[in-house]
């Protein structure tokens, strides 16, 4: 990780830091660039948006690192709400969970309470569960439960982050799992001997593990990049394969890049965060484009004469 992004990352957790985000008009512009709404209507809005224009999406309800019984306990029935929605419109959508939001800070056991009720109510919907990964203190854990959970219901996916040193022997335990694995760089700031640190490690490691991932048949991947190279060698290994794959990307971000792949035909799910609870998403999105962070000090002053990137 650059020390740009370290940097942003650790200053936008500053509290003086997130109260000018949260409480200033330009905050708020820019984090609904990447953030739906603060409302599941505003998700349901986007999610049928997309499906008319020929994409998938994964609905996520923002929030994290919940630390009391009751916070989870609606979070859950928040989630379970989405998916009650998502059965009366009939979309072409699934649902991402963070597990510290369903109490796994609080209570492992709740957690995968948690994951196994929502992955029967999507079962009954006829969709699947996303489990995002969170930072390096979690990512035991969150491996544990979907190995547990995802034998016994079939529904579920799992986040695995390329930066980190562990995950080829991640990926190598959970594609007999079956479900969907949603292969992504990894977005929180994390020590060397945890994760590797520059663009190219990074991106070689992603390389690996794609490879990996699509030489198998026992896993839908779910390739989460906007790297353009990235996404062009996950073409050429599509045309080795004989099961299905798809792209998935942000909402909000390169959404040229999104029609491009609509148009070649190649199943594509678009990653739909809402809810009031935005600020750690868009901390992590601004480390990922500094542009962002460049239009969001402009237009503090009056001078955002063009849009976030």
């Amino acid at each position: 990780m650059s020390w740009f992004t370290r940097g942003v990352l650790v200053a936008t957790h500053n509290p003086i830091s997130r109260r000018i985000f949260t409480s200033t008009r330009a905050g708020r512009a820019l984090a609904h660039r990447f953030v739906a709404g603060d409302t599941l209507e505003d998700g349901i809005a986007a999610a049928r948006r997309l499906a008319e224009a020929g994409m998938m999406t994964s609905l996520d309800l923002l929030g994290e690192a919940v630390t009391d019984r009751d916070s989870a306990v609606s979070a859950r029935a928040e989630y379970r709400a989405v998916l009650d929605r998502l059965a009366d419109e009939q979309l072409p959508a699934n649902i991402s969970i963070k597990l510290t939001q369903l109490g796994l800070a609080i209570d492992e056991a709740m957690a995968r309470e948690a994951v196994a009720e929502l992955a029967v109510r999507a079962a009954e919907v006829g969709t699947t569960v996303t489990i995002d990964m969170e930072d390096s203190r979690f990512t035991d854990a969150t491996i544990e439960i979907y190995a547990d959970v995802q034998p016994r219901h079939g529904n579920l996916g799992i986040a695995l982050q390329a930066y980190l040193h562990r995950t080829p022997r991640d990926l190598e335990r959970l594609m007999p799992l079956g479900g969907h694995i949603r292969l992504c760089k990894g977005a929180y700031a994390e020590p060397p001997d945890i994760a590797f640190q520059s663009r190219a490690e990074v991106s070689r490691a992603f390389l690996g593990l794609l490879e990996t991932l699509m030489s198998q048949e026992q896993t839908r991947p779910a390739v989460a990049t906007h790297d353009e190279a990235l996404i062009d060698r996950a073409r050429r290994l599509a045309e080795r394969r004989r099961g299905g794959f798809e792209f998935q990307m942000l909402y909000g971000v390169r959404p040229e890049l999104q029609r491009t792949l609509r148009d070649e035909g190649y199943d594509l799910r678009i990653y739909v965060p809402f809810g009031s609870q935005w600020y750690p998403y868009l901390t992590r999105r601004l480390a990922e484009r500094p542009a962002n962070l460049v239009f969001f000090m402009r237009s503090l002053v009056g001078k955002d004469r063009a849009g976030p990137v």
